[in-house]
């Protein structure tokens, strides 16, 4: 009998909650099949089967909170002979591809055509290439992960894709019963002020429009709840410890990415077809920092105790958005990095943030953090010190706006920039300054090569 415990979850971790368990009592597995997902405050860590047999018992369930070495359950190591002689027993399995056909006819009958097909290839692979989040979600609303169609790099499935296929199931269904009181909701639809939110939500075809007024009346709740992880308690903690320990304060410039903008449209095509990098703003912006950062050493610097620690290289932390909530990987040494360096860090950190692969390496030891708001639309807002750093610098909407320029009125496009600091170490005129420094990098970036 061989034992399952909770593995060494990395720097100062000592617990973790079991998000999901991958597999039943009585599963038959693999050696390196993953059987549960435990989440930490920083990562998701999956822990493997060590040896081939039989899970016989699960001594955890999903929710409750581990230690390291804890027992999360058996596997019978000694019945993995006997598992093998029995492997005909897959052979159900073959059946599934004509299980999952079986509910094409309550679908539309083009539809139902065509899902084996898709459906066969898919199927062994729709766990690896699912998040986390996504699994959870597909287990608790009894989805099959191969009919959702992924939408991340690689047609990963994050959990939005799965909330988009139970809204489409919903919708599918609908129309059986409800398509009498479609043409009602139609008919107002078409008059030029429409009162109520339901049907500028669905502006063209009805039944897309039936669905989503439709939705409440099937019987689902008007409100819910659900408990927070473990991740999302520590990213709570975590705010507001940077909030009650430091002399939080923001400054804010604004900078005219003309100049940035036109060198990115002319290299682009020539970097990605070249090298294989996609390259965006973000690593102009990490390039600018890192050099403003050697400038003004005491923004990369951190408070212990009644000294100031000073880091004479930079981490750059970058904030990613992710399933599970904001992550920060760091890229480190950033500014030892040519500039397509940077822009490959990125492009890897961002996938495995994505495809929930992050490391406690990935996760610890950053300097400094940059964070983008702007890809998500915001025009300008107060970013929150990545404690112990001592500095975060926040990143807004492109937008173009008129502004004069040698007398003259000219549009340009312009992003506000903020600085967010700790001003128990910091001056207000070292953050300006600072800030300065990455507006006149971004505006002149031929100076990015220069110095």
């Amino acid at each position: 009998m061989l034992s399952i415990k909770v593995p060494v979850l990395g720097e100062s971790i000592v617990e973790a909650t079991i998000s999901r368990w991958l597999k039943q009592e009585g599963d038959r597995v693999n050696a390196g099949d993953t059987l549960v997902e435990l989440e930490t405050d920083k990562v998701t860590v999956e822990v493997p089967a060590l040896k081939a047999g039989v899970l016989v018992r699960r001594a955890k369930a999903e929710g409750d909170v581990v230690a390291v070495n804890d027992v999360l359950g058996d596997i019978d190591d000694a019945a993995a002979g006997a598992a093998s002689a029995s492997e005909p027993a897959p052979a159900p399995l073959a059946v599934a591809p004509a299980v999952a056909a079986a509910p094409a006819p309550a679908a539309a009958a083009p539809v139902a055509a065509s899902a084996p097909a898709v459906v066969a290839p898919i199927a062994t692979s729709s766990a690896e290439k699912s998040s986390p989040a996504a699994r959870r979600l597909a287990a608790e609303e009894g989805v099959d992960l191969s009919q959702v169609a992924g939408t991340g790099r690689g047609g990963v499935v994050s959990k939005p894709d799965v909330v988009e296929h139970l809204a489409a199931a919903s919708t599918s269904a609908m129309p059986a019963v409800s398509a009498p009181a479609a043409a009602p909701v139609a008919a107002p639809v078409a008059v030029p002020a429409p009162p109520t939110p339901a049907p500028s939500a669905a502006a063209a075809p009805a039944p897309a429009k039936a669905s989503t007024p439709a939705r409440p009346a099937v019987g689902g709740p008007r409100e819910s709840r659900e408990k927070m992880t473990t991740r999302r308690r520590r990213i709570a903690e975590h705010l507001l410890e940077a909030q009650h320990a430091t002399a939080h304060l923001t400054t804010f410039n604004e900078i005219d990415l003309t100049a940035v903008e036109s060198l990115r449209a002319r290299i682009k095509e020539k970097v990605e077809k070249e090298h294989g990098v996609r390259l965006s703003m973000m690593p102009f912006f990490v390039k600018a920092a890192c050099m403003a950062l050697k400038q003004f050493p005491v923004v990369n610097a951190k408070v212990d105790g009644d000294h100031i620690q000073y880091h004479h290289y930079v981490n750059m932390g970058i904030a990613v958005a992710s399933d599970a909530g904001l992550v920060v990987p760091n890229l480190k040494d950033a500014d030892s990095l040519s500039l397509l360096d940077i822009a490959r860090a990125i492009t890897a950190v961002a996938k495995k943030a994505r495809d929930g692969k992050l490391t406690m390496d990935d996760l610890t030891g950053g300097t400094f953090t940059i964070t983008n708001g702007g890809v998500f639309g915001s025009l300008i807002s107060t970013p929150i010190i990545n404690f112990p750093q001592v500095g975060i610098l926040g990143l807004h909407k492109t937008q173009d706006r008129p502004m004069v320029v040698n007398g003259e009125i000219v549009v340009r496009p312009m992003m506000y920039v903020a600085l967010s600091y700790d001003h128990r170490i910091i001056d207000g005129q070292q953050a300006v300054l600072f800030l300065v420094k990455v507006k006149e990098l971004m505006e002149d970036p031929a100076l990015m090569v220069v110095e």
